[in-house]
This record gives C-alpha cells, sequence and structure tokens, in this order.
C-alpha cells in the first residue's frame, strides 16, 4: 500500500511541476506514475509497476504530447518585421555587401539589404526574396524568376 501512496504522490508533484510550467512535460509522467498506482492496487510487484510507469510515459510523452501541442497552438500570426520572411522586395538600390550598401522597399518601407553571399551584387530594380532579418537589416537573395534570368544570361 506503501507503494501505491508513493506513485500518487509522484502523481501530484508532477501535476504541480506542470501547472507551475505550463510545458507539456511533466503532465505525461504524471499519467504514468496514475496506471503504476493503478497496478500496485491490483497487486503487481514493484518491478512491474516501474514498467508500467516507464512504458506509459514514454507512450503518453511521444504520442499524444504533438497532438495536444498541435491543439493546443495559440496559431500566433507572425507581426512586423518576421512577417518580411518569404516575401519579395524591389530593390532600389544596388546591394553590394563588400560596399555596404543596398536598400529595398517593401511595403510601402525602406529597409537597407544584404545578401548571405558577399560575391553576390544584385542591381537597382531587381526583386529579391527575403530570406532572414539580422537587426535592422534583411538578409536577401535574387527572386527565384531573377536567378535564373541572370544564370541564362
Amino acid at each position: 500500500m506503501m507503494e501505491v501512496l508513493c506513485w500518487l504522490l509522484l502523481a501530484a508533484i508532477f501535476i504541480i511541476i506542470e501547472i507551475i510550467t505550463l510545458g507539456l512535460t511533466t503532465i505525461w509522467f504524471a499519467g504514468g506514475a496514475f496506471v503504476a498506482a493503478v497496478a500496485g492496487l491490483l497487486g503487481a510487484n514493484l518491478v512491474i509497476q516501474i514498467l508500467l510507469f516507464v512504458i506509459v510515459s514514454v507512450i503518453l510523452l511521444m504520442f499524444t504530447r504533438p497532438l495536444a501541442v498541435k491543439h493546443l497552438d495559440t496559431k500566433t500570426e507572425k507581426t512586423n518585421a518576421e512577417a518580411l520572411v518569404g516575401q519579395t522586395a524591389r530593390v532600389l538600390y544596388k546591394i553590394n555587401n563588400l560596399e555596404e550598401t543596398g536598400l529595398v522597399k517593401i511595403n510601402g518601407m525602406e529597409w537597407t539589404a544584404r545578401t548571405s553571399d558577399d560575391a553576390v551584387m544584385i542591381q537597382e530594380g531587381e526583386i529579391v526574396r527575403i530570406v532572414e532579418i539580422q537587426g535592422v537589416k534583411l538578409i536577401v537573395e535574387r527572386a527565384a524568376e531573377e536567378k535564373t534570368e541572370k544564370e541564362t544570361e
């Protein structure tokens, strides 16, 4: 009977940790501890209880956590600068990392731009795709249609 109380105490501890952290990690171990407590009530020995705890906890963690995270995701939408990644912009002033020049316009705003490769220069008027934001600079590359036109020349 002492084992059952220990399992229930362990389940309670895991639940309290989950409430404090809200990380969807320890709740699965609380489930495993509860199953082990039930097994103890039914007369299973300690080895079986421990095996049930480990197996049930791992199964819950591996199979139900991804589903829970997916359904509890708040579907937050990217805002401000984060939303620019993946979009295209027009080059207003040639982008040359070595000369530290480059300016693009997107959504009516002008941004300093650089390429991820110092050897690549992009001329005024070209269309670029934003791949990253570093501080206040957009890291860009030629948009797919621009790449293929330049490569064929």
